[in-house]
């Protein structure tokens, strides 16, 4: 069998094997105009950390903005934003909570009773909780909602591929040659989902000297655009590393940084 046959194989396997017509309705009392996933091939890149900048940055713009937090086992995106309020509701629904610029927010972190505990559940209940937060959220009128998915290409992004109209992903990535490998894991399942590939983000680009000005790609030579070029991914930028993002981030301030780096690739997959 030739590897042309084999891939073939592949695909129609996990076609047949793949649920159809799993989508969900949202909240009667939602009204969601786009929703963009942020997904990683691989854990500590910096995806939430991207997904709370374009938030932000949504927010800024005067867009109703939202984020879904479905990284169940890893939530970060309250402590990002300062949040640490427990959500409330009724019998059947639940109240997103909101940061102090407006920003409208469901994370699980948001309804356990000790933020520091570890949610220690299994594959399907994880996935009923990410549903939940989709279909049991009041969440209102919003122009874009961002999910901060779990890296990998595991139960959860499939979840949410099936269960919610995504618009297109962000793909986050760093510069490690075997970086390329895993992008093109997080590509390939989009591509079978029918899900489109909105951009490409290089965290950890470079370190940009203070003093001298002088570029220094610590871990190692860009390669950004050689994996965007190959996958037909239209919009990339490269974000340095800064001490002060991880400074706002501990402290909850992310909506304090200076955005401007990420202003034209924001302008591009969100239109």
């Amino acid at each position: 069998m030739t590897e042309e046959e084999k891939e073939k194989l592949a695909e129609e396997t996990i076609n047949k094997n793949m649920p159809q017509g799993f989508q969900k309705v949202s909240n009667a009392d939602s009204d969601i105009k786009k929703v963009i996933g942020v997904m990683s091939g691989k854990g500590g890149v910096g995806k939430s950390f991207i997904t709370s900048l374009m938030t932000s940055i949504s927010n800024k713009k005067g867009l109703n903005t939202a984020v879904l937090d479905a990284d169940i086992t890893g939530p970060s995106i309250p402590k990002s934003f300062g949040v640490h309020k427990k959500a409330v509701g009724t019998e059947y629904n639940i109240l997103p909570v909101e940061t102090a610029s407006g920003i409208k927010m469901m994370s699980i972190n948001l309804l356990v009773d000790n933020e520091a505990e570890p949610v220690i559940w299994r594959g399907p209940v994880i996935g009923g909780a990410v549903q939940q937060f989709w279909t049991d959220v009041i969440w209102g009128d919003i122009d874009v909602m961002f999910v901060d998915m779990p890296p990998g290409t595991g139960d959860v992004p499939l979840t949410v591929f099936q269960s919610m109209p995504i618009d297109g992903i962000i793909i986050v990535t760093s510069p490690q040659e075997l970086v390329e490998m895993i992008v093109s894991k997080a590509v390939i399942m989009a591509q079978k989902m029918n899900i489109p590939v909105l951009g490409l983000v290089e965290n950890m680009s470079y370190f940009e000297c203070p003093d001298c000005h002088k570029k220094h790609e610590i871990f190692g030579k860009s390669r950004v655009d050689e994996i965007a070029s190959a996958y037909g991914i239209e919009s990339t930028v490269r974000i340095p590393i800064n001490p002060e993002f991880a400074s706002c981030v501990d402290q909850g301030r992310v909506e304090d940084i200076d955005t401007a780096f990420l202003e034209d690739f924001y302008n591009k997959v969100i239109n």
